[in-house]
């Protein structure tokens, strides 16, 4: 693992540069709660959750943080953490029920509040205009297997621009459309549970239409705000170069499928056949809307991936094959430790991907790390605190790593830690907690942990400590070390 105390400057803090955007993210149906209040409709988590073995102990996001009544306090919280932004998602089905048509004026009004509530407080709203939560009424049509859900979303991205209008925030398109096609098409373990090359390369296709053409709705609406769109981005290392063209292959499918349309209109030749769109399903002019110019581009960065090759019935300990690729075998490296998800966590990891992205996008595209995070093992102590050291050590690695890249020349301009609250975390339910804050579920109630504390004097000072004054040195050296692990 990379942490500060290995580059030589150890008790020196790292400032940022002036401006630099500190914030938290948050998504609709992972926070929000009120799935049938004030009109919304049914999106494909509601029934996905609610549907037997497919969320860890049958957890739903019908209440999960109950950020729909309690805004106003968590807003407060944001404020006290010396943030300046913070990201969200308007959730399709509260604004328009059956994803086209009829506009939910109470989903509208909800979001036209929650804005000037950020505004009110000087911090920048983050729009995510899709994170996950397609209208059930629009995958009974296909969803993002069919053409028509691009335009639709086309509408709806409109709808909220001219309801929000420009104000200063950032606009996001779409949330990780890799983890929407492959996890929620491919593998099915995401909603709305599909196991199907076909759609998954159809619905590939359609998410990235459905960002050049809300870009383009967006730019019609707000011709000077800032405009992106947000991929997860996994750097995969090869173990030995007779796996460097396993890993070149990996990463076109796992990065490229989606950054190549973006950056340069195209689709990865590395990546195999069967997981690209088929050519009759890319219009004249697609590729043109894909790559339109961007202000930002959003990354979200948890883990790398490593793969080598050799024998299926030879595999050793975390060691997976890849599916229909024969030889090649996914696996993580004993000497890098782990988060709670069981992902491995390595700092250079960020830096490598924001120089790599850096050195692809267009002159004047901003980078933002629109997601960081992990998961840990949480709990209360007898006092009441939540010391979450292991958080603290993988915030503090993963943010000089950014600091590292500025240095080098990358246009980074904000960081926004994943995630303000614990809340649903998708197929894991309630389990998994990555939050700066401690939400007990059963009573709503908020507990800002150890981590939120390191999180606020970084955003307040605009700087990053050492970790061994933030810790002690004992505690930071355990909270760093693969022994000491989560």
């Amino acid at each position: 693992m990379t942490t500060t105390g290995a580059d030589g400057s150890a008790g020196v803090a790292r400032a940022f540069p002036d401006g630099f955007l500190w914030g938290a993210a948050s998504s609709a149906y992972q926070i929000e709660g009120a799935v049938h209040a004030d009109g919304r409709g049914t999106s494909v988590w509601d029934t996905f959750s609610h549907t037997r073995g497919k969320v860890r102990g049958g957890d739903t996001g019908d209440i999960a943080c109950d950020f729909y009544h309690r805004a106003d306090d968590d807003l407060d919280l944001i404020a006290g953490l010396g943030l300046g932004a913070f990201r969200f998602s308007v959730a399709w089905p509260r604004v328009q029920p059956a994803g086209r048509g009829a506009v939910n004026q109470p989903g509208i009004d909800f979001y036209r509040s929650l804005v000037d509530g950020l505004r009110a407080r000087n911090i920048t709203p983050a729009i995510t205009l899709y994170h996950w939560d397609l209208p059930q009424s629009l995958e009974d049509l296909g969803g993002w297997s069919n053409r028509d859900t691009a335009q639709r979303f086309a509408d709806y991205a409109q709808i909220v621009a001219e309801a929000i209008g420009d104000v200063g925030a950032m606009w996001i398109t779409i949330n990780e459309p890799q983890v929407v096609a492959h996890q929620g098409y491919r593998i099915g373990t995401h909603a709305p549970g599909h196991t199907d090359d076909a759609l998954a390369a159809a619905a590939t296709h359609h998410l990235v239409l459905a960002h050049g053409l809300a870009l383009e709705r967006l730019r019609s609406v707000m011709p000077a705000a800032r405009l992106g769109i947000t991929l997860d981005i996994h750097p995969v290392r090869a173990i030995g170069e007779e796996a460097e063209e396993a890993a070149k292959v990996a990463d076109a499918e796992q990065n490229r499928i989606f950054l190549d349309p973006v950056l340069h209109g195209s689709y990865p030749s590395s990546a195999r056949e069967h997981l690209l769109p088929p050519a009759a399903l890319i219009h004249e002019g697609d590729m043109e809307l894909a790559r339109a110019p961007i202000d930002f581009l959003g990354i979200n960065y948890y883990t790398p991936h490593y793969v080598r090759l050799g024998d299926w019935a030879q595999l050793g300990r975390d060691e997976t094959p890849v599916a229909g690729r024969p030889g090649v075998i996914a696996c993580k490296p004993d000497h890098l430790p782990r988060t709670s998800m069981g992902w491995l966590i390595e700092p250079d990891g960020l830096y490598d991907t924001l120089v790599t992205v850096a050195g692809e996008a267009a002159p004047g595209c901003a980078l933002y790390v629109t997601e960081n995070g992990c998961a840990a093992e949480d709990y209360v102590n007898p006092d009441g605190q939540v010391d979450d050291f292991e958080r603290v050590a993988y915030l503090h690695g993963h943010l000089h790593a950014a600091w590292r890249a500025i240095q080098d020349g990358v246009p980074l301009d904000g960081y926004f830690y994943w995630s303000l609250h614990d809340n649903f975390e998708w197929a894991w339910g309630y389990q998994k907690r990555f939050g700066l804050v401690f939400v007990d579920f059963d009573t709503q109630r908020r507990i800002p942990k150890r981590s939120a504390a390191f999180y606020r004097h970084v955003a307040r000072n605009n700087e990053l400590p050492p970790l061994e004054i933030v810790l002690g040195e004992d505690v930071a050296a355990q909270a760093t070390s693969p022994a000491g692990r989560p």
